[in-house]
C-alpha cells in the first residue's frame, strides 16, 4: 500500500486530491496538511511514501518546503501546479529542485478532476529520488573536459547530429548533461515529454544555463553546431528533414507511442535523414517512447546510448531500449556528457 501524504493550503483542492487518490485502492491518503510547518510534522510522523505539494501556500512557499525536504529528508514528490506562463516557471524550478513530477490542478472541479494523479502517485512511489543540487540560476560557460585520446586543441564536432529523448526525471538529466556541452556542441534536438506551456520557459532557462544556444524549434530552422533545439509541446512531432543541410520540422500527427511529441517519430526522423552522422541518447522516462527509434538509428550505423538503471529518475524507455538491443552502451548520467564529447569529437580519431 502506498501511503501519501498531501500539502495544499485549500481545503476544496486537499478534497479533490483525496477522493481521485482514494479512487486506487493501491493508495492510501494517510494525512492532509494546509502549510509547510504542518506538513513537515505531518511527515516525521506518519512518514509518507509520497507528498503531493501545492506551489503557491502561505509564510513558506511549496518550492521553499520543497527545497528543505529533498535537501534534509529526501522522498518522491508529486508538485500539484496551475499550469500558466508563471506556473509553469516555478513548477520548472520545482523538478530542477527533485520533484518527481508535476500534475495540473483541474481548471473545474468534477468527476474526472484528477484522473492521471494516482498513476502519477503510483510512480512516484517506486521512482528514484535524485536531490535537485544545483537550480538553474546563472549561465556557466562550460568547455568540453579534457578526454583520453582527444587533442590538446579542444573539441572539434565530426559533422554529427544529436538526438536526445527524455521524460519522467528529464528536466534534471537534460540540464545535468547540456551545461556540460561545450559551446561548438553538436547540432542537438530534444524531444522531452512536457505540457505546451512548460516547454519555452523550459527552454529559456537551459539557455541561461548552457554554453551553447537553447531554444524552441520552429519549423524549417537549420540545424547548426552550437545549437540546441527542444520540441516545442502542443499538436505537433519535431523531426529532421533534408539533405546538404538538415533542418526542424514539425508535423502536426496524432498520438505516437501515447505521445506528442514523441521521441519515437524524431529518432526514426534522424534515422532516415542522417543515417550513421548521428548520435542518440536515451534518457530516464516512463513507457517505451524512444525505445523503437533508437533501435531504427543503431540500424543505420549511428552510436545509440542509454542512461543507466541506477541513474534514472524511472527506468522505463531506457529499459525498453536497452532489452530490444538498441542501446550500444548504458552510461550513468553524470557521464553522458563526456561520452557525446568523445563520440562526436572529430580529434579522436578515424572511429565511427
Amino acid at each position: 500500500m502506498i501511503r501519501a501524504l498531501i500539502v495544499d493550503d485549500s481545503a476544496t483542492m486537499r478534497g479533490l486530491i483525496t477522493a481521485a487518490l482514494r479512487r486506487d485502492p493501491g493508495i492510501e491518503v494517510v494525512g492532509q496538511a494546509n502549510c509547510a510547518a504542518e506538513a513537515r510534522q505531518a511527515i516525521k510522523a506518519l512518514s509518507p511514501d509520497v507528498v503531493t505539494l501545492d506551489i503557491e501556500m502561505p509564510a513558506m512557499n511549496g518550492l521553499e518546503f520543497l527545497e528543505k525536504i529533498m535537501r534534509l529528508r529526501p522522498m518522491p514528490v508529486v508538485m500539484v501546479s496551475t499550469l500558466t506562463s508563471r506556473g509553469a516557471d516555478a513548477t520548472l524550478q520545482a523538478l530542477e529542485l527533485g520533484a518527481f513530477d508535476c500534475v495540473a490542478k483541474p481548471s473545474v472541479a468534477g468527476l474526472h478532476a484528477f484522473d492521471d494523479l494516482a498513476a502519477t502517485v503510483r510512480a512516484a512511489a517506486h521512482a528514484r529520488v535524485r536531490p535537485r543540487l544545483h537550480p538553474m540560476t546563472t549561465r556557466p560557460v562550460p568547455t568540453a573536459r579534457p578526454l583520453s585520446g582527444a587533442s590538446p586543441s579542444g573539441f572539434q564536432p565530426d559533422g554529427r547530429v544529436l538526438a536526445i529523448g527524455s521524460s519522467t526525471g528529464g528536466v534534471e538529466a537534460l540540464l545535468t548533461i547540456l551545461t556540460q556541452l561545450p559551446a561548438n556542441c553538436p547540432p542537438t534536438v530534444i524531444t522531452q515529454h512536457m505540457p505546451e506551456t512548460f516547454t519555452r520557459s523550459f527552454a529559456e532557462r537551459l539557455n541561461r544555463a548552457c554554453a551553447a544556444e537553447v531554444s524552441e524549434a520552429t519549423d524549417g530552422a537549420p540545424l547548426l553546431p552550437g545549437h540546441i533545439y527542444l520540441a516545442p509541446g502542443g499538436p505537433a512531432h519535431l523531426q529532421i528533414t533534408g539533405s546538404g543541410t538538415w533542418r526542424c520540422r514539425l508535423r502536426t500527427g496524432d498520438l505516437v507511442s501515447g505521445h506528442r511529441p514523441s521521441v519515437d517519430v524524431l529518432f526514426e526522423s534522424v534515422a532516415k535523414t542522417a543515417g550513421s552522422r548521428a548520435l542518440g541518447v536515451i534518457l530516464t522516462g516512463m513507457g517505451r517512447d524512444g525505445a523503437q527509434g533508437l533501435l531504427a538509428m543503431r540500424q543505420v550505423g549511428a552510436r545509440t546510448l542509454g542512461q543507466d538503471e541506477a541513474s534514472c529518475v524511472v527506468y522505463g524507455m531506457p529499459k525498453v531500449a536497452f532489452e530490444m538491443q538498441a542501446v550500444e552502451r548504458q552510461v550513468r548520467l553524470e557521464g553522458i556528457a563526456a561520452e557525446i564529447i568523445e563520440l562526436t569529437n572529430l580529434q579522436r580519431g578515424k572511429e565511427s
